[in-house]
This record gives structure tokens, sequence and C-alpha cells, in this order.
């Protein structure tokens, strides 16, 4: 059974920095699409960040590209999100998602098998 946890939210000033994790339980096979996705009251579940097979290939939505990286520790059994040049427009709740379609081929879609709790981000002017 797969089992995801995130950790790693708070508050912080814009333009500061954040790391998310996630670990991951119960995930055997490298070739697995991750992701993380966020809401925020009153708006659509957004795709954030994508990565197959332990990183040979990572997707980014484009209001992060450039200050988000996303990252898999298999030894660690853990995601990470790196968040730096934060801005207001980042707070959400973030998930982190496991079990992804194959190849991570429409994972904007949102279509994974396995959901974390949330961690919340909240970024201040």
């Amino acid at each position: 059974q797969v089992q995801l946890a995130e950790s790693g939210g708070g508050s912080v000033e814009a333009g500061g920095s954040l790391r998310l994790s996630c670990t991951l339980s119960g995930i055997t096979s490298s070739r697995n699409c991750l992701a993380w996705f966020r809401q925020s009251p009153g708006k659509e579940r957004e795709g954030v960040a994508a990565i197959y097979d332990g990183g040979v290939a990572t997707w980014y939505a484009a209001s992060v590209k450039g200050r988000f990286y996303i990252s898999q520790d298999n030894a660690k059994s853990t995601l990470y999100l790196q968040m730096h040049s934060l801005k207001t427009d980042d707070t959400a709740t973030y998930y982190c998602a496991a079990n992804g379609p194959r190849s991570c081929n429409t994972w904007t879609r949102g279509n994974f098998g396995t959901w974390g709790q949330g961690t919340q981000v909240m970024v201040s002017s």
C-alpha cells in the first residue's frame, strides 16, 4: 500500500524559500510518476511540478518554472519541492501525488492514484 506524507510547509515572506518533503512508503518501482499539486481557496487544483523515473524527466507549470525544483531521493524514499523567490500567489495547500499516468504524459490532469494529506504554504508580502 502506497502512502505519502508531506512536510515542510509554513509561513514565509515574499522572496523567501521553502523546501517541501514527501515521504514515499510502499513505492517499489522507480518508473513512477510523482508530482506536486497545490490548491488555494476558491481556485482549482493546479499541477506544480512532476518527475518521472527518479529524475529522467521533469515538468513545471509556467507559473513556477525557474523558481521551483522537483527532485527525488530514492535512498531516502523522499520527494522534494524546493521553492525559491516565493510570491504571495504561491500561497496554497501543497499535495504530493504518486502512481501517476504512464510516463507522466498527462500529469497535469491530476490522474494520480495516491495523494498525501497536504501541507500549507503561506507567503506574506
